[in-house]
């Protein structure tokens, strides 16, 4: 199942720049597992020692929060789009 990854300026140096990437994968750990074997550094940015996404990173599935759904178990269709977005703080 190749899905579409939306990758955020900020880890674009690991797809050479690529705003975009097709990888594999039927759930968010698949296509995570995926994005890391294409990309190598993805998993170190994104997940925690525990293997759980960071508090800073967010990941929509069709633009639904992985958080709400069912975390990196979420299923993802064929064709699908999965865009990863670092959280922003400021004020």
């Amino acid at each position: 199942m190749s899905v579409t990854v939306r990758v955020p300026t900020t880890l674009r140096t690991l797809t050479a720049g690529s705003a975009e990437v097709a990888v594999d994968g039927r759930t968010v750990a698949e296509v995570l597992d995926g994005l890391e074997g294409a990309h190598p550094g993805f998993k170190e940015r994104l997940l925690d020692d525990g293997g759980q996404l960071r508090r800073f990173v967010n990941v929509f599935v069709a633009d639904d929060d992985v958080r709400f759904l069912q975390g990196l178990a979420t299923p993802v269709s064929d064709g699908e789009t999965v865009a990863i977005i670092p959280a922003v703080a400021g004020g």
